[in-house]
């Protein structure tokens, strides 16, 4: 009978968060698998831990996971942990996840930490509909593209920066995105916790003077709802009516599909369009 990867939760900080349960697992698998076995033996060795560990990162994941795979197959028990946090977010643990899957293997995720449910919960921004981005891409045009995306996004945004490009990521924000509320969150479960809920143009002046230190979270306020539905407003107006209409006929909707799309975007009833048409 093949054995269970047990995906455990680490503390992001503070080592007292880590669960009872979490505890028990890294004691009774036969292997632990760790993005960094330098890292995670100071807290296996905080709480007296002897399982033996290998290491499985982004540079190995597929010669390792494979690895991996066999040893799961032959009956063994794996726990995935990842530096700080949950595994498979933001990391390699997604693709051990998957080629478990694909290799019939039984999967548990033993729930804890996590730097993206515990920065929302304390950014004072609203928590119901989020959009997590992890760190930005650092090749410039995806960068751009995923910045692009975000500037219509009306659900909170949370992203991930290292310190010494708070200040850069801060400033590209709000030259794409406009001033908007953003949570700077720094140091999470730490000592030096800190959240600064503040607007972006503030946040881009404190950090010119002030030299952030410790890894960050931004929680960004989303798009008004109303804002984008005037700016998406304006953009259609500014297209001539049977352009407008082309849009979606090419999208294979009949004339009075397209019609009816048209009247609501440009907040105008379905016979004002007809008539404008025909004055055309």
């Amino acid at each position: 009978m093949a054995g269970t990867l047990y995906l455990c939760a680490t503390p992001i900080g503070n080592l007292e968060d880590i669960t009872l349960r979490v505890l028990r697992t890294l004691k009774e698998v036969d292997l632990i698998a760790a993005e960094d076995t330098r890292h995670s033996i100071k807290l296996l060795n905080h709480f007296e831990i002897n399982t033996p560990m290998t290491s499985y990162h982004e540079y190995n994941k597929i010669d390792k996971g494979h690895y991996l795979i066999g040893r799961l197959q032959e009956g063994e028990n794996i726990a995935l942990i990842t530096d700080a946090g949950t595994p498979g977010i933001s990391d390699p643990g997604e693709e051990l996840v998957k080629m478990a899957y694909e290799a019939g293997i039984t999967v548990t995720s033993l729930p804890g930490p996590s730097a993206v449910v515990t920065g929302l919960t304390l950014s004072g921004l609203p928590t119901r509909r989020f959009a997590f981005e992890a760190f930005l891409p650092s090749d410039k045009k995806e960068r751009q593209n995923i910045l692009k995306e975000l500037k219509t996004e009306t659900r909170t945004i949370i992203i991930y920066e290292a310190p010494h490009r708070l200040l850069k990521t801060l400033k590209e924000l709000e030259e794409t995105l406009g001033d908007r509320k953003v949570s700077v969150i720094r140091e999470l479960t730490k000592k030096h916790e800190t959240a600064f809920l503040t607007s972006l143009s503030q946040a881009v002046s404190y950090y010119t003077e002030e030299e952030p230190k410790g890894e960050c979270l931004l929680v960004l306020e989303g798009q008004k709802a109303e804002v984008l539905a005037e700016k998406l407003r304006e953009e259609y107006e500014m297209l001539s009516l049977n352009d407008h209409m082309k849009i979606y006929l090419d999208k294979g909707m009949d004339k009075k599909e397209a019609m009816k799309a048209v009247a609501n975007d440009r907040g105008v009833s379905k016979r004002d369009i007809y008539q404008m048409l025909l004055s055309e």
